[in-house]
């Protein structure tokens, strides 16, 4: 796929593009997410841009997509507060914000992640403690790709900055294969930026 066939596939009004990855960035990547952020947020008219708020290459893909449309921005995030100094003025929804108990799917499809699979029955029980709180983020990793009945469209697309030497694992490993499993198309660095130079090379 090129950019230009992703923007014809994918820029209406009801797709959501989740830009996100490893918390640890190549010093010399760290330019190109955010160029990356802005240049498809540029692109697109009506294309929303979902992240989790964590620090790496979510908060630097974001702040590209800040620099052209903020309002496009749309963050899942574990607990309220979560890092609010950089998602002010930012639309957040908060998995507090939802009965995580009836959502059978979003719970089945966080189990699949072994590491974290028996904390996940504690915390939809309502159990709050420092083993517990790590299925929260497995949770809104979940969340980001299914979305909320009625609250929040599912994910259409993904664009990921991952870990190539260590490619698919971790937090970011496990949006992934959620996305794998909900049949939800993603690329990852090796392929956006080649977009990216593309761009410029063309400018």
């Amino acid at each position: 796929m090129t950019l230009k066939e992703f923007i014809q596939k994918y820029d209406h009004p009801v797709s959501v593009a989740l830009l996100e990855g490893k918390r640890m960035v190549l010093e010399e990547d760290k330019e190109k997410l955010v160029n990356f952020g802005s240049m498809i947020a540029l692109k697109t008219k009506h294309l929303i841009f979902r992240s989790g708020n964590a620090s790496g290459s979510d908060e630097l893909f974001i702040n590209g997509v800040k620099q052209v449309a903020p309002e496009r921005i749309q963050l899942v995030i574990p607990y309220k507060n979560h890092r609010n100094k950089h998602s002010k003025s930012l639309y957040t929804y908060s998995m507090e914000e939802c009965n995580i108990v009836d959502e059978e799917e979003v719970l089945y499809l966080s189990k699949q992640n072994i590491k974290t699979k028996n904390l996940i029955d504690q915390y939809a029980n309502g159990v709050r403690n420092s083993y517990s709180i790590k299925a929260a983020y497995i949770i809104r990793d979940t969340l980001k790709v299914t979305g909320i009945k009625s609250q929040i469209l599912p994910a259409s697309f993904g664009f990921f900055y991952d870990d190539l030497d260590n490619p698919e694992t971790g937090g970011t490993g496990h949006t992934m294969n959620v996305c794998k499993l909900k049949n939800i198309p993603y690329i990852n660095q090796n392929i956006w930026m080649e977009w990216l130079n593309r761009d410029k090379t063309n400018a």
